[in-house]
């Protein structure tokens, strides 16, 4: 008898423990979702006791959650592109990128956020088209909904997409859904329309300038460490230099007005300075190194590291907007009855920005992080750094031609530039030639190998399925998140 129980409670056993691994592995998953959701009903907590008491309190509560889902999502999507390239370069951990990032985007959005936010985003609705109190925030809310559904639901498919198109679209899919297709500003939404070519263009042409920069001047020198010895330093000026007009143009407008000249020559001290700090530091850094291009990756780590700090700080006080705005536009309607073209954010709505993107990241930004760091083409800190540098310079440029950008669009098509590159420079390398002998007095003939279209496919350098995916989304948010928040409308202004 015994003979038969044995296996009988071995199988039971298993069976508890198979139910034990699952539970544990269904807890996981829902671990960050929940964290999630309990920072939504805080900040609706938060909300409520503000407006405690207030007639229109109910709408500034649900505002709240809405603005905090909102927050959480642009974490998860957006701020990867700022770290992603340091950690697929393995410049820093995952772990050190989330917390590096959670805390520059708080202090971006706490320090250089602003105290004062357009109502109507990026002027593209006219305001006396949504004067009315109650369809303003109806629209504001689809807005918000509209955007945070559209970017979680990129964020799920893996797709790096733009929170400020997402939100964009929200207004005016809002906007025409209240007052017709005559209250959006069409001019202005062909700007924006531009910056999908322009951002992502440049951004590339950029990188794979600076990768271009870095092979022919530095890797395929006989004496790297020499040749690291001239141009990282260089290199470097030129990254600070373009991190400190970035920043006076993109991270402290808000609270400062700088024109783009004077951020220009700020940039310019900036540079040289770095260039005299760094110029001994790299030459004491270098020392010892060997030929090789693995020590050459030691000398960029830093850099890099630092970039991704700034470009995190960057993009909380730029972004955080996109979170706060409709926000604290339906807090000022709702306590004062009147619908303002710029309004002051209060202290807590900014907070549920700064740390609902913060959670965001450290919740769910790990899966963009591997996509845009790892899996679009194989990073190192050299093509990290030229990422980075991109992002920058692309903003800067951007800035002197008056077009609107994407942060979004600029790193992940610097990134697809990196890629493109390395695939164009490598078939074209001649040191990726091979010598064959020909056999006409022992001459030997450098050519090139031929490969069939199965080894050619297979040794493509980007990702090619990646990259549709990226371009599909970019270019239905806008459209995709517009149709959304119309919809979303009518649903809204019924229950306000």
């Amino acid at each position: 008898m015994s003979r038969y129980k044995k296996p009988t409670l071995d199988k039971d056993l298993d069976k508890i423990s198979y139910m034990e691994e699952a539970t544990t592995s269904l807890g996981r998953g829902l671990m960050a979702p929940g964290a999630g959701l309990l920072f939504i009903v805080l900040c609706g907590i938060v909300a409520g006791a503000y407006v405690l008491g207030a007639p229109s309190g109910g709408v500034i509560v649900a505002a709240s959650a809405i603005g905090a889902y909102m927050a959480l999502n642009i974490g998860a999507n957006d701020v990867a592109n700022n770290v992603g390239p340091a950690v697929g370069a393995k410049a820093m951990s995952l772990t050190t990128a989330l917390v590096i990032a959670a805390i520059f985007e708080s202090a971006g959005a706490l320090l250089a956020g602003g105290d004062v936010v357009d109502t109507i985003s990026m002027g593209i609705i006219d305001p006396a088209a949504v004067a009315d109190t109650r369809i303003f925030k109806a629209a504001m809310m689809a807005a918000l909904v509209s955007a945070a559904l559209w970017i979680n639901m990129a964020t799920w498919f893996g797709a790096p997409v733009s929170t400020t198109h997402a939100i964009v679209g929200g207004v005016m899919g809002a906007g025409i859904a209240a007052s017709g297709f005559s209250s959006v500003n069409w001019l202005m939404l062909s700007g924006i329309a531009m910056s999908w070519v322009f951002s992502p263009l440049v951004g590339g042409l950029v990188a794979a300038f600076f990768l271009w920069f870095i092979k022919a001047f530095i890797v395929y020198q006989d004496d790297k460490i020499a040749a690291a010895r001239r141009w990282v330093p260089v290199l470097i000026a030129v990254m600070a230099g373009t991190f400190a007009a970035y920043l006076a143009v993109k991270g402290v407008s808000h609270v400062v007005t700088i024109e783009l000249s004077t951020a220009l020559v700020a940039g310019g001290v900036v540079a040289v300075l770095a260039w005299m700090v760094t110029r001994p530091l790299i030459a004491r850094q270098s020392q010892g190194l060997e030929n090789r291009n693995q020590s050459l990756r030691k000398l960029f780590a830093i850099p890099l590291v630092c970039s991704a700090a700034l470009l995190s700080f960057a993009h909380g006080a730029n972004d955080v907007a996109n979170a706060v705005g409709p926000l604290a536009a339906i807090v000022h309607t709702a306590e004062f009855g009147d619908v303002a073209e710029s309004v002051s954010i209060p202290l807590w709505v900014m907070a549920v920005g700064a740390l609902g993107i913060s959670f965001g990241l450290l919740l769910f930004g790990p899966r963009l992080i591997n996509m845009v760091g790892r899996q679009i083409t194989k990073l190192n800190p050299m093509r990290a750094y030229c990422v980075a540098l991109s992002a920058a310079t692309t903003v800067i440029i951007a800035s002197g031609l008056g077009l609107p950008v994407s942060s979004t669009h600029i790193t992940v098509g610097a990134v697809f530039g990196v890629g493109f590159f390395r695939e164009w420079y490598t078939e074209r390398s001649e040191r990726r030639l091979d010598f064959l002998n020909e056999g006409e007095g022992g001459k030997a003939k450098r050519v090139r190998p031929v490969r069939n279209r199965e080894e050619q496919a297979r040794r493509k350098l980007l990702r090619r399925a990646h990259f549709m995916t990226t371009l599909a989304a970019w270019m239905v948010t806008v459209p995709a998140s517009a149709m959304l928040s119309g919809i979303l409308f009518f649903l809204m202004a019924a229950i306000l």
